[in-house]
């Protein structure tokens, strides 16, 4: 298992991290299998969408503040109740297939770790399975 870390600077960001997951599987020499992306943290998650236009993720961003607003009449103490809501929405994992010794994503797609209880230091485990 590879390990990452994220360091957030923000309450809420979405930090591309594609670049360090394929990184990590050119290194295994994997030619073809499965890349496992997972956070092991309940207030981020893992998304995969467009990382061309920033646009796409700042949109993301407000509807889920829109969908899970900041202030309720949350129960859980510490008050970030709103980012273990948007964490469970976004997901904590994500699986790549491994195609010629990289990861198979679409054109305009990229993988992201998706922080709501910033600024925090991340980890993101990576396990690769296939064939060398």
């Amino acid at each position: 298992m590879f390990e990452i870390e994220v360091k957030t600077s923000k309450k809420e960001e979405f930090i591309d991290i594609t670049k360090k997951i394929k990184d990590i599987v050119y290194r295994s020499g994997i030619k073809r299998g499965l890349c496992v992306v997972f956070v092991p943290h309940t207030t981020c998650g893992l998304m995969v969408n467009e990382n061309a236009d920033p646009d796409v993720i700042r949109d993301i961003s407000a509807m889920l503040k829109k969908i899970v607003p900041d202030h309720m009449d949350y129960q859980h103490r510490e008050g970030n109740s709103p980012a273990h809501i948007k964490s469970t929405l976004i997901g904590s994992s994500e699986y790549f297939i491994i195609d010629g010794g990289s990861i198979v994503l679409g054109t305009w797609q990229g993988i992201f770790l998706a922080e709501f209880d910033g600024p925090r230091h991340r980890k993101v485990w990576v396990k690769i399975i296939g064939d060398s």
